[in-house]
């Protein structure tokens, strides 16, 4: 046992400890290095999703926010080239269209050559107060100049709509729902016109560029203050029971566009759709496709997708849509 002890138990725990040492050494240095193809990882599939066209309503309801502002003051222009001789009104007077502003005199020159006089009544070209008015007797007016404005007491609400937009507007309705802030109920204003900066005005500034501007008269028992803020609806129109398609399936959103048909073996082909009304999420499709067909539902190559509108099994990675 003496001699197990001194002599074999050692060289016994000798060559264990060798053998790991050799062991740990080849992992070490010598071991096979893992290939990247060789682990496990987490896959999604990058997929391309489909829509089936179908039916549905769409409903062109264009929404702004404007404001509440007194209608513009109407000038009175004079009607000769002469002097005042008459006045009939005075500053902040109510004056009613058609009635006597003043009156003008003109030393003018008679065909057959002899001197003579001619007399012009200046009427109010509107319903209103009368401001600026500061003609007196013996100043004179050139023929247009104006003599004095006239503020109709009606107030009018505008808002300025994105140009891109009007494509949606196309039919020009006459008239919009405005609800005001804190006021009465909603109402219908009429009247509804769009006016478009002069390429003067348009260079004046970048405000003026931000788009046409949408105003409509607000009616006279209706109660506003300048300055309040109002949400105006202008419905552009609505379609019942027609092709629909979400507006990212389509190049183009108005009268004509493109939409990428898938084909039984999986592929794609271009077909070119007539459009019709769009909501701002759906358009309308007129001609060119049937309901049941099946296309792309996010054009190819877009810049940007709105990811709320994706499946929730979705998400956007670049210019890839990635599902899974």
């Amino acid at each position: 046992m003496g001699v197990a002890r001194r002599w074999v138990f050692p060289i016994i725990w000798m060559i264990i400890f060798a053998i790991i040492a050799a062991a740990l050494v080849k992992f070490a240095f010598f071991g096979d290095a893992l290939s990247a193809d060789s682990l496990e990882y987490p896959t999604v599939a990058i997929e391309e999703q489909h829509y089936e066209v179908a039916t549905g309503t769409i409903t062109n309801d264009v929404e702004l926010t404007g404001s509440i502002t007194a209608t513009a003051a109407v000038p009175i222009p004079a009607t000769l080239l002469g002097e005042v001789r008459e006045v009939a009104v005075s500053a902040g007077q109510s004056v009613k269209k058609g009635q006597e502003i003043l009156k003008l005199r003109a030393e003018v020159v008679n065909p057959d050559g002899t001197s003579g006089t001619q007399w012009k009544i200046v009427e109010a070209p509107a319903t209103g107060k009368l401001t600026d008015f500061t003609a007196l007797i013996g100043s004179s007016f050139q023929v247009g100049s104006p003599v004095g404005n006239v503020a109709p007491p009606s107030y009018i609400v505008s808002g300025t709509v994105p140009s891109e937009q009007l494509y949606r507007l196309v039919d020009r309705p006459k008239e919009a729902s405005v609800a005001i802030n804190g006021g009465p109920a909603p109402f219908t204003c009429t009247g509804l016109s769009i006016a478009f900066a002069s390429a003067s005005e348009a260079g004046a500034g970048a405000e003026a560029t931000s788009g046409p501007t949408v105003s409509c008269t607000v009616p006279s028992d209706v109660v506003v203050f300048p300055g309040l803020t109002a949400d105006i609806t202008i419905a552009g129109g609505i379609a019942e029971d027609v092709m629909i398609v979400p507006i990212t399936a389509v190049e183009g959103a108005a009268g004509s566009g493109n939409v990428h048909f898938v084909l039984p073996d999986g592929t794609t082909e271009l077909r070119e759709v007539v459009l019709g009304l769009n909501d701002g999420v759906n358009v309308e499709v007129v001609s060119g496709l049937e309901v049941g067909d099946t296309i792309l539902q996010f054009v190819p190559g877009a810049e940007a997708v709105d990811e709320e509108a994706l499946p929730d099994n979705c998400y956007e990675d670049g210019d890839e849509v990635v599902c899974y």
